[in-house]
């Protein structure tokens, strides 16, 4: 929903009712992923989509049925082999839709507070899960932050499984003896940590934050952190030490670590403090010698082979990579990489 996120401030700051739409579960080779969102206005316009085109039509004309009574449905539909090619698919697959007028019109205070709550989570980067109840027909929904909050009209009890879906960065539908529920997780923005200021940290720095990453660069070097040209700058730049910063920032399944000072003092130093966290992905540059050589150090220091196996080393996708920009290319690839093994 994040990537339709000014269309619906838009539709409300005019009082426009609409609806959403959301991918509750897919079979087969299927056109968008689990969570994807459409929204539908009166007016029959939409933002977003379910299938990149091969049922957007009846999901609108089931939309406007859904404006007008207030009752959710799940739509069920089959995406043919011709339909699927028409979207750059080898095959047909199958998916359900969830349509529902957005909760900021509902008769219910406790599900109007949802939309500026998600708002208000959006605007400060903050993760938050929605679970919405799919079976009643009467679209009750749970807001379920990583702390523990809750907010809205379904019981406090849902919150482990919302829990349990955003520790494990991932959409899911649950089918339980009390009905049938899909959870829906909005992390935070992805951090990006950058070890190191070079040539090869720019290019990053500026792929990092076209793929929507918080980009943030640490070096004690003055003269590299100070004097390296962003010609797209990170969001934070810190002249400090690891040791002095990493422990500032939340170190979870939504941080990705790459390491690219070339000093193992420094390298290290950050590579210690990684290790014991539960950071998505660690990389480390430098050639296999280099990672022998680290390899042996992090040994002598206490590491296990499970801990020291998490580093990708040398980093990156092997793409016969040489400049720096095509070597941040490989970087970005294999973040990627990791970064959707959970969808």
């Amino acid at each position: 929903m994040q990537d339709i996120f000014d269309t619906i401030q838009n539709w409300m700051q005019v009082n426009q009712p609409f609806a959403t739409a959301t991918v509750i579960k897919t079979w087969g080779s299927s056109p968008r992923p689990i969570g994807s969102t459409l929204l539908i206005n009166q007016d029959m316009e939409m933002a977003g989509s379910v299938s990149g085109g091969c049922v957007e039509g009846a999901v609108v004309k089931a939309a406007m049925d859904i404006l007008e009574t207030g009752a959710p449905q799940i739509l069920k539909f089959g995406v043919s082999d011709e339909e699927a090619w028409a979207v750059g698919l080898s095959c047909g697959g199958a998916i359900q839709v969830f349509v529902e007028p957005f909760p900021a019109f509902a008769k219910m205070e406790a599900e109007r507070q949802i939309w500026p709550a998600l708002q208000q989570a959006f605007n400060n980067n903050e993760a938050c899960i929605l679970v919405s109840q799919l079976d009643a027909g009467t679209g009750k929904h749970l807001l379920v932050y990583p702390d523990g909050r809750t907010l809205g009209s379904l019981p406090a009890t849902w919150s482990k499984a919302a829990l349990v879906a955003y520790n494990e960065r991932k959409n899911q539908l649950l089918d339980t003896d009390e009905g049938q529920y899909f959870v829906q997780v909005f992390p935070r923005k992805s951090q990006l940590l950058i070890i190191g200021a070079a040539h090869i940290t720019t290019d990053l720095v500026r792929l990092g934050n076209w793929y929507d990453f918080e980009t943030i660069v640490i070096d004690p070097r003055g003269i590299f952190a100070n004097k390296t040209h962003f010609p797209d700058p990170p969001h934070q730049l810190f002249v400090d030490w690891p040791v002095e910063v990493l422990p500032n920032f939340t170190l979870d399944a939504y941080t990705y670590a790459v390491l690219l000072s070339h000093d193992p003092k420094i390298d290290d130093q950050a590579l210690h403090l990684l290790l014991h966290s539960e950071v998505a992905y660690i990389g480390a540059l430098g050639s296999r010698r280099t990672q022998q050589k680290r390899v042996k150090r992090l040994t002598d220091a206490g590491f296990s082979e499970e801990q020291i196996a998490r580093i990708h080393g040398p980093v990156g996708v092997d793409i016969n990579a040489q400049r720096p920009k095509e070597i941040a290319l490989s970087i970005m690839g294999e973040i990627i990489k990791v970064q959707h093994a959970y969808s």
